[in-house]
Formats: structure tokens, C-alpha cells, sequence
């Protein structure tokens, strides 16, 4: 979920309890001023009736048009003691103009006569119905609450594209930075926000931390299977020599076999840690373009012996305009390995299949366990490892697959894996 996204979520929802709050306050403030300005009418309007019961006045009609109602009646001395002498409520009450029940505003009062009779007045006045007022308070604060947010998402847009234009201006930076890929070293973001300068600072240390150590690293590998060479080279020979001068027993000829084995497999290793330094130094520049028809079809007559000893066939369904633009040596390392990986998981008697479109190859072999994609692009990760294997196929696969700007897939569905090169021939270097 985008931060935008997230942070109007959180304010729309936080927004409720607060219209809530606001609403039953506003609500019963309104009520409370409603019932003190209806109660100061009826304080007056009883005031005038007292009077004139107390003047021997006549006493107004209930009629009079000012939708007011009263009742007197007296009230013994005892019943005047108990209840309090001032009492403000509301009710229904029945007006026999309207024939219908109202809500109303009532007082009560007791008051005595200059004969000392106690009276009961009963003063009312209607108002309005408080389910309606409810009911349209809540629909505006509902109509509210849905402008707010609206309103809350466009400002949110708004703040974020403004002041948040840094924050995403460095992650397109780091999406499109890619280790000993284009050199983005230097991020040109220009603002006054000081957490912004400091995660600026972070991010370029970082990576130029990281490039600098990749740097070292390559050159530590080059430099060393370089000097390996030599001494690797002689080791071999005089291994060699001593096979062909037969004065070793059986016991020492075979120590020296394996002697020879474990050597040849050293010196793969340098050649193809050598050969990763070189590309991951971006040492290849000669580009051309391959028909990836016929190299595959070479590769797969050069391994035939090999798929051979597990009898394992393979199905070609070779597009004859798939070309690329790229080393004629890399390309040889590139599908030599997707090839050997397919061979190397795959069961006897299983099928392996190539096919190709214009843009794009796929590797698939029959095998029912899959492999892991978080490591199968490591160095010297090898789910079946063998005397054979370095452990470094993928991993030049992968090195070459990130210097020409291709994509490289893996899926296992229905005891297949699969692996599909593509790419765009207008990216490729």
C-alpha cells in the first residue's frame, strides 16, 4: 500500500470518533439552548397568568394564537409541600384544535392565592420533533464526514507530490541504481527538509560503500585467479609428467588420478571466478548478432554424449529469427549453463525441452522437487552437487543476464523447472 494511501486511511478513520464527539455535543448544546429559550417564554407567559388569577383578571383563552396551553387546578397544602415548586419538562400533549398528540415544553408551578389556596399551573408550549432534529443532524454530519475525506484525499495528493517530491525522487534513484550497472553514484536532490538531506547522505554512503567493495572484490578475484595461473598450470603438468614416466605403483598412479581430478577442478574454478571478474568489470565490449537457432543446436550436439549417459532426450522448438546483439563468448558461457542446469536437474530417462520465441528462451526439465529462487543465483549454491559442478553456473548465468539488461525467470509447476530468458533487443547493449 502506497504511504498516501495509508495516511488518508488512517486520517478518514481517525475523522469518525471526532464527528461523533462533535455531533452529540452540538446536539445537546442546541437542546439545552432550545429548552432555555423556550423556558424563559413559558416563565413569562405563567408570570402573566399568576397575575391575573391573583388580580381577579380575567385569564386568556386558550385560543389566543399563541399555541400555548395551561391548566389550573388547585392542590391541597400537603400535595404542595411534597413536589417542588418550579418544574421544567417535556412530554406529549394532546391539542384539541390539531386533534393530535405533539411534542411539547412544559412547567409546572405552585403558587397561593391571597386566600392561602394552592394552585398547580401547568404551562406548555409545543416545539419540534427531536427524532427529526436527530435524524437531520446525523445526515449532515454524515454528508460532512464524506466532503472531509474527500477533501482529505485531494489535500494528501496534494502535500505528498509537494513535500514528499524528494522521499520519491531518491527511491526512483535507488530502484534504478544497479551494482557495476549505470553509474548513478551521485544523487542530485535538491531540498531544505533535513530529514530528507540526511536520508539523501545515508543512500549515497551506501551505495557508494557498496560499489566501492564490489570493486575491491572483483579485483581481488581477478587478481588472484590470475596469479593462480601459472602455479595451477605447472601443478598440472608435472602431475602429467609423472603419469607418463610409469615408475609409480598402482596405489600411487591412482593417488595421482585423483590428484589430476581435484587439480582440473581447481583450475575450472579460477577460470570461471576469472571469467565472472571480467564481466562483473564489464571487460566484454564486443557485441554481435547470434542466432540463438544454431548456437543452441551446437551446444546440444557438442553435450549429446552427456545427455546420453542418463538417457535423457531433448526437444528442440527453435525460432529461426530468435537473434541477439551481444560476445560471442558470453553468449557460448550464457546457454552452455542454462543447458548444463537442465541437465544437472534433470532424472534418467527424463525429457528436456528448448523452445524460443523472437525475444525470448525458455529451459525446461523434467524434476519434481523445485529449487529455491532466493539462492539459486548464489555463488556456489548447488541443490545436486557434484565433483563436476562449481557451483557457479547460475551465478554467471545471472552476472551475464544483468550486463545486458535481459530478464531471467524460474518457475517449477507440474514437475517441471523452468528457466525464461527474455529480453528487448532495443536494450540490449
Amino acid at each position: 500500500m502506497k504511504l498516501v494511501n495509508q495516511v488518508t486511511i488512517r486520517l478518514s478513520l481517525a475523522i469518525i470518533p471526532l464527528m461523533i464527539i462533535w455531533g452529540a455535543l452540538f446536539y445537546f448544546r442546541m437542546m439545552e439552548e432550545i429548552n432555555d429559550e423556550t423556558d424563559d417564554a413559558l416563565d413569562l407567559y405563567a408570570e402573566q397568568i399568576i397575575m391575573r388569577v391573583l388580580a381577579g383578571q380575567r385569564l386568556p383563552s386558550s385560543t389566543d394564537g399563541t399555541n400555548n396551553t395551561y391548566t389550573i387546578k388547585p392542590v391541597s397544602q400537603s400535595y404542595a409541600d411534597t413536589v417542588s415548586r418550579l418544574r421544567y419538562f417535556n412530554e406529549d400533549i394532546f391539542i384539541p384544535e390539531k386533534e393530535e398528540t405533539e411534542p411539547a415544553r412544559t412547567l409546572v408551578t405552585i403558587f397561593q392565592d391571597k386566600n392561602g389556596i394552592n394552585y398547580e399551573l401547568r404551562v406548555s408550549s409545543p416545539t419540534f420533533e427531536r427524532d427529526d432534529l436527530l435524524y437531520t443532524i446525523l445526515y449532515w454530519i454524515s454528508l460532512l464526514y464524506i466532503i472531509l475525506t474527500i477533501l482529505i484525499i485531494i489535500i494528501c495528493i496534494f502535500v505528498f507530490r509537494t513535500s514528499l517530491t524528494p522521499f520519491y525522487k531518491l527511491l526512483h534513484w535507488l530502484d534504478n541504481h544497479k551494482p557495476g550497472g549505470h553509474k548513478l553514484y551521485t544523487i542530485d536532490i535538491q531540498t531544505n527538509i533535513t530529514e530528507f538531506n540526511k536520508l539523501k547522505t545515508a543512500a549515497q554512503n551506501a551505495v557508494n560503500r557498496s560499489e566501492e567493495l564490489r570493486i575491491r572484490e572483483n579485483e581481488f578475484i581477478g587478481n588472484a585467479s590470475h596469479e593462480l595461473q601459472t602455479p595451477l598450470a605447472i601443478l598440472n603438468n608435472q602431475i602429467e609428467w609423472m603419469l607418463e614416466s610409469n615408475n609409480f605403483n598402482e596405489m600411487q598412479m591412482t593417488g595421482l588420478v585423483n590428484m589430476r581430478r581435484t587439480l582440473s577442478s581447481v583450475i575450472r574454478l579460477n577460470k570461471t571466478l576469472l571469467l565472472l571478474s571480467k564481466i562483473e568489470g564489464k571487460q566484454y565490449f564486443e557485441s554481435e548478432e547470434i542466432n540463438i537457432k544454431s548456437l543452441i543446436e551446437e551446444l546440444t550436439n557438442t553435450y549429446a554424449d552427456i545427455f546420453e549417459s542418463k538417457s535423457i532426450s531433448v526437444e528442440h522448438n527453435l525460432s529461426d529469427n530468435c537473434t541477439v546483439m551481444m560476445n560471442t563468448t558470453l553468449a557460448n558461457v550464457l546457454f552452455s549453463n542454462l543447458i548444463k542446469n537442465a541437465f544437472v536437474h534433470s532424472d534418467r530417462y527424463s525429457l528436456i525441452r528448448i523452445s524460443s520465441t523472437n525475444h525470448s528462451i525458455s529451459f525446461s526439465n523434467q524434476g519434481n522437487e523445485p529449487l529455491d529462487e532466493s539462492l539459486i543465483f548464489n555463488r556456489f549454491y548447488s541443490k545436486r552437487r557434484n565433483n563436476n559442478s562449481s557451483g557457479l553456473g547460475l551465478s554467471l548465468v545471472n552476472s551475464i543476464v544483468k550486463l545486458y539488461n535481459m530478464d531471467l525467470k524460474y518457475k517449477h509447476d507440474n514437475g517441471w523447472h523452468q528457466f525464461l530468458l527474455s529480453w528487448e533487443r532495443n536494450k540490449i547493449l
